[in-house]
């Protein structure tokens, strides 16, 4: 079973808003839900999300893709950043901070 993490429609005519959802792939854009993770408001001023992100690190671990749209908004949040560490480490040691710069060989001093 492929899994999503998606927006689901929420709020009335011209007045969106979203639940950030975790759905099965195939299902419709307002369907069945498995877990509700969060929402997002894109008219209040700031732009209101609030997202539990435990929940979403978990779905990222089980294997659960997001798409574009929940993908920056789990971006704004950090999520993306902390599943990335997680998984790949801090990032690789930078090459010249270990080995010594070598001298240019016309410039002596």
């Amino acid at each position: 079973m492929a899994v999503k993490i998606r927006l689901k429609r929420m709020g009335k005519k011209r007045q969106p808003s979203y639940r950030i959802v975790v759905v099965e792939a195939a299902s419709k854009r307002d369907g069945k839900t498995i877990d509700e993770i969060g929402h997002f408001n894109p008219l209040s001023e700031p732009e209101e999300i609030q997202l539990d992100i435990e929940a979403a690190l978990e779905w990222l671990r089980r294997g659960a893709q997001p798409t574009p749209a929940a993908r920056r908004l789990l971006s704004r949040m950090g999520v993306m950043k902390a599943f990335h560490e997680e998984r790949f480490g801090r990032g690789a040691p930078e090459a010249t901070a270990e080995t010594p710069q070598a001298e240019e060989p016309g410039e002596e001093g």
